[in-house]
């Protein structure tokens, strides 16, 4: 018998299933447990889709792997989970890999996961690797910035969005990039949110790539 419990995720989002093996379900109910509503609705977003795109492609994956990864990739923006020098991928990596961990996955399993949620942010790099590594990066920039949107149909779009609402996602994810610039602004060197924190924080003291550049001990 479904859950029936007001928490419980639904069986299908726009034709996407999500998974309920023992793992997923814990992900879940641990990610909503420690995340806003608004982020919550952001991970659960990025992996219904990077789903719609990749099953539209007919690419194979292992859709436990790919969810889980997708649900944890934004721990490294919940303050609980974060480093005082690292970039926010490396803390929220590190903390999916605990994470798991502690549920007794195999390693080659959290080594995907850690990887996917590191890399989220390297288009270049993540699009390179294994689907599961990939679909957090496609998803997670479709939902940011509406990388691909174009390829979900409008009625498919509403039903994502219905079953998980944005709720002010703009505003918050701003807010989120301007705290990590405040509180740790050493991790978004050579980061794109340092450019966030150029525009909004005054004597932002984070050098650009060329101020490095420049200031290297040599003479030409």
């Amino acid at each position: 018998m479904p859950d029936q419990s007001p928490d419980a995720l639904p069986e299908k989002v726009a034709g996407v299933r999500i998974p309920t093996s023992e793992v997923a379900v814990q992900t879940a109910a641990f990610v909503r447990r420690v995340s806003s509503e608004t982020l919550f609705n952001h991970v659960m977003r990025t992996y219904v889709f990077s789903s719609l795109l990749f099953d539209r492609r007919g690419v194979r994956y292992d859709r436990e792997l790919a969810f889980v990864a997708a649900a944890l990739h934004d721990l490294g923006l919940v303050e609980a989970y974060q480093t005082p020098a690292e970039r926010f991928e490396v803390d929220g990596a590190d903390a999916a890999r605990r994470f798991l961990q502690s549920r007794r996955m195999e390693d080659e399993r959290v080594e995907v996961v850690w990887d996917a949620i590191a890399l989220h942010t390297s288009l270049g790099i993540a699009t390179r690797k294994r689907p599961e590594i990939a679909m957090v990066c496609v998803g997670s920039g479709l939902d940011f910035a509406g990388n691909g949107l174009e390829q979900i149909p409008s009625d498919t779009l509403q039903e994502v969005l219905a079953a998980f609402p944005r709720k002010g996602f703009k505003q918050d994810a701003v807010d989120n990039i301007l705290s990590l610039c405040r509180t740790k602004p050493t991790s978004v060197l050579m980061h794109p949110f340092a450019e966030v924190g150029r525009r909004h924080i005054p004597d932002f003291p984070v050098p650009t790539v060329e101020d490095l550049l420049l200031a290297a001990p040599f003479e030409d």
